[in-house]
């Protein structure tokens, strides 16, 4: 499946059995040449506190707790499976409980409040918006965001940079013990922006559903957009509202692609 191009393979853990090391497993299942290939391998399993759990593993094995365009894709999946009859379900997964709902052909999801003072990242705990980091040997102006899981969100001018180069920088940097997803973003007008996104353990991807969500948070923090905006990312569209219960609702695709046995 696909949400915006970010590709998953979606395994339902309550039908398969599964080898105990996930992280090998899903290294393998991952690999594009030897493997299936995806950005991130996700299981579907049961839950004693919510409707299913959602595991995510990165293409590199490791496991993260949060992933916007595959718990829309995981949505679809129990929907049109059959899993659950319901329309709008209830979530587990690392970084808490998250409701998807379908909607016509498209999946809107509450993504819970956005946090600015976490221990993902080494600023004192304090909210980061709008501050220098040398990255590189060169001054970035910084907004920091979870939701979730970290982001580091960078307003640029021009996205034609080499982004498999900046990317890793930001990514590793001393400042991010826990390492980081980073958007770049081009503020377009007060209701959209275009980002391109490295995510840590994945590289760059055609889209990211908790950057994307995190990019509106920054730009209304940064006082660059509204709260409610169309976020275009390279594999397609996805709309963030900063809602005034703040919490964040992303509504995009997910689509499926081919079903197989490995």
């Amino acid at each position: 499946m696909h949400g915006a191009g970010n590709d998953f393979v979606v395994i339902n853990a309550m039908e398969e059995s599964l080898p105990n090391d996930l992280t090998a497993f899903a290294k393998k299942i991952a690999d594009r040449h030897f493997g299936v290939g995806c950005d991130q391998v996700l299981l579907i399993d049961k839950s004693y506190s919510a409707d299913f759990k959602m595991l995510i593993f990165n293409n590199d094995g490791g496991e993260v707790e949060m992933c916007g365009n595959g718990i829309r894709c995981l949505a679809r999946y129990a929907h049109e499976r059959g899993l659950t009859d319901k329309k709008q379900i209830t979530v587990e997964t690392l970084a808490g409980l998250i409701k998807p709902e379908i909607v016509g052909d498209r999946v809107k999801v509450d993504m819970g409040e956005p946090r600015l003072k976490t221990g993902d990242w080494a600023f004192s705990g304090e909210r980061t918006i709008g501050e220098e980091l040398v990255v590189g040997g060169k001054p970035f102006k910084i907004t920091l965001v979870s939701m979730g899981n970290p982001h580091c969100v960078v307003f640029a001018g021009d996205l034609g940079f080499d982004l498999p180069v900046l990317g890793p920088l930001f990514e590793h940097h001393e400042s991010f013990p826990n390492r980081i997803n980073t958007e770049f973003v081009k503020v377009l007008n007060d209701h959209e922006a275009e980002a391109r996104v490295w995510e840590r353990g994945a590289g760059e991807t055609l889209a990211c559903g908790t950057g994307a969500c995190a990019v509106a948070v920054a730009c209304a923090l940064n006082k660059k957009t509204n709260r409610r905006i169309k976020v275009h990312l390279a594999g397609g569209d996805l709309d963030i509202e900063w809602a005034e219960d703040n919490h964040v609702y992303m509504t995009g695709s997910a689509e499926f692609v081919f079903d197989g046995v490995i």
